[in-house]
C-alpha cells in the first residue's frame, strides 16, 4: 500500500448519495494498492450493509465508506475493514509474484 487515508465524521452533506440512515457515526477510508482491482474484490464479500465500498478508481484507490450507530461500532467495523484489506494486500502481492514466476517457467525454452 503506497497511500491510505481514513476521515471520520457526522458532515451528512459530504457523501449525500448514500443513506445513513440512523447511523450516528461515519468514515470514509481511502487505501492505495499495486493491484486494487483484486483487493476491492477480495474485501467485497466482507462487506456488510453499513460498509460501502465504491471500487477502484483510476488512480488506483480503493475507497470506502462505513456507517454505524456508535463510536465503538464504527472503531470495531473500521478495524475489521484495515484487517481484511491488509490481508487482501498481501494475498493479492503473493498471487502475483507466482504468477510471475509461473509466467517466466512457462517461458524458459532452456532445459538441461
Amino acid at each position: 500500500m503506497t497511500r491510505n487515508t481514513a476521515d471520520t465524521d457526522t458532515d451528512v452533506d459530504s457523501d449525500t448519495d448514500w443513506d445513513r440512515g440512523d447511523h450516528g457515526r461515519f468514515a470514509r477510508i481511502e487505501t492505495a494498492h499495486d493491484d486494487p482491482a483484486v483487493v476491492a474484490a477480495a474485501i467485497a464479500p466482507d462487506n456488510t450493509a453499513d460498509v460501502d465500498t465504491k471500487g477502484v478508481e483510476s488512480d488506483g484507490v480503493v475507497r470506502t465508506r462505513i456507517r454505524r450507530e456508535t463510536t465503538g461500532g464504527l472503531q470495531s467495523t473500521v478495524d475489521d475493514y484495515v484487517v481484511n484489506v491488509i490481508v487482501a494486500e498481501q494475498v493479492s502481492g503473493i498471487a502475483s509474484t507466482d504468477r510471475i514466476r509461473h509466467e517466466t517457467d512457462a517461458n524458459d525454452t532452456h532445459h538441461e
